[in-house]
This record gives structure tokens, sequence and C-alpha cells, in this order.
């Protein structure tokens, strides 16, 4: 529990008297509680009890015409030295060029509201597609976008340093989502943290505590229900254009994924 102390002034004011008293009040909130996380401090794959992967390509229907073929390769992803890389890989692989990975924890960790933030180093390469983002977990019944997508990081390789944050929904999805950018510096070389501050009344986006993008959540939206978590590294496809001809691989690599509530 945390504790703020506030002090107020209370005058009194009667004819022929005047008084200024200051009195002290104490007012206890409740600071957020760490209720999942993945610190990537176990080498080897992805913790099973916490992701599954996405395996194949956009004819699987979640595709934006991107090029890679999603494994579940220790090539493609792997924890080594206390991070999580997802790699993409010039490959030919099962008629596709490219190779990567897409992690999830749908059926594993679902949950509605709440601070979600990851650290993370982003790939370099024109092409390249990071994303750290969230779905509705009813979205096998309702389909996309009325499951609702709240996209906290994206990235293209083409121009590099802007972070991109959108949210997905009926009249507001695809080509035309709420969605704003900011421009930060070194996002390839140096760790930053991507978050959303996600209630019932508000959604709001933040690059290393500096708030740039924010929509008002209500009943006429579908972000007032259970999520799930990807990390994902696309190749091409609508948001990530051309891939170079030079490229050969890239690394996504994350620190940590957390979630308060």
């Amino acid at each position: 529990m945390l504790y703020y102390l506030f002090t107020i002034v209370a005058v009194l004011c009667l004819p022929g008297v005047s008084s200024v008293k200051p009195i002290t009040v104490t007012v206890a909130a409740t600071a957020p509680t760490l209720a999942w996380s993945d610190e990537f401090d176990r080498a080897g794959a992805p913790d099973p009890t916490k992701w599954g992967y996405d395996i194949g390509t956009g004819a699987n229907g979640w595709g934006n015409n991107e090029l890679q073929f999603y494994t579940n390769r220790l090539e493609n992803a792997y924890v080594d030295n206390g991070t999580l890389k997802i790699k993409a890989i010039k490959e030919n692989f099962s008629g596709s060029a490219y190779t990567s990975a897409r992690l999830l924890t749908k059926g594993k960790y679902e949950f509605k509201y709440g601070r979600i933030e990851m650290r993370a180093k982003l790939p370099k390469g024109v092409g390249t597609w990071p994303a750290f983002w969230v779905l509705g977990a009813d979205i096998t019944t309702v389909g996309w976008p009325a499951c609702g997508e709240i996209d906290i990081m994206e990235h293209k390789g083409s121009d590099m340093n802007r972070i991109s944050a959108a949210l997905h929904f009926p009249g507001n999805s695809g080509a035309n989502p709420v969605v704003n950018t900011t421009v930060i510096t070194n996002a390839a070389t140096e760790f930053h943290v991507y978050k959303v501050e996600w209630s019932a009344t508000s959604l709001q986006f933040y690059v290393d505590d500096r708030l740039y993008h924010s929509m008002a959540n209500s009943t006429s939206v579908p972000f007032n229900k259970d999520f799930f978590l990807l990390l994902n590294l696309a190749m091409g496809g609508g948001f990530g254009g051309p891939v170079e001809p030079a490229f050969t691989s890239a690394i996504y690599e994350i620190d940590y994924v957390r979630v308060y509530r």
C-alpha cells in the first residue's frame, strides 16, 4: 500500500476574526501489482507454460500480405543471455522466402485492463515489422476486428525510430485505425520501454514513460473484456513494405514482458 501526504490550508473568516490552520491529510492508494511476467531468464525455447505459436503464413487468415513463414523452431525464437530473441531469416521454407516467429498467450494467459509493458531493442533492416500487441480472446467466435486489437508497439525498418501505437475495432480497422506515432532515438541499439495503461475509461500509450497517444474507452468499443498478448517479427506486408534485397537476418530482442493489475 502506498500513502500520500497532502497539506490542506483551512481559512476561517468571521467578522473581526481571521485564522489560518494547515491540516495534514494522509490518503492511501493501491499501487499496481505485477500479475504476470516473463523475464526470459531461462535459456532455450520460450516458456511453453506462457507462450504458444502461430505457425504458417498469411494464408492462415491472419496475414497482411506478409512474406514470412512463422515457425516454432529454435532458429526463430529462443532465450539466451536473459533476453528473448525473435529472429527473421532469409531462407526458402515451405514456399516462403523468410522465416520468423509469432508468440502468443492465447489459452495460457488472458486478462482485462492493467499496465502492459515490454522492454526491447528493435530489429534493423528495411522490410522488418516487429510488433507488441494484444487481441480480444473471443476472436475465434466474433472474428476480427469485432474482437478488438491494441497495438502497443509497431515499427518498420524503412522508417527507423518511428514508433506506432494503434487501436483496431469495427469502423476503425485495417488502414483506418485510431493511431499515432512518435520518434525516439536508438530504437535498434538501446532498450526502450513500450507500454499501454488500459482501463475502463481510457487507453494511454507510452515510450519510456512519455505519453504520446490516447483514446477514450467506453462500452461502444470492444476494449472491456479479456485479451491475450502477442509478440512477432513480420517481413514485408502492408505495413512493413518491400524488403531490401541485401537482407539476411534481423533480431527483435525482448528483455521482459509484464502485466500489472
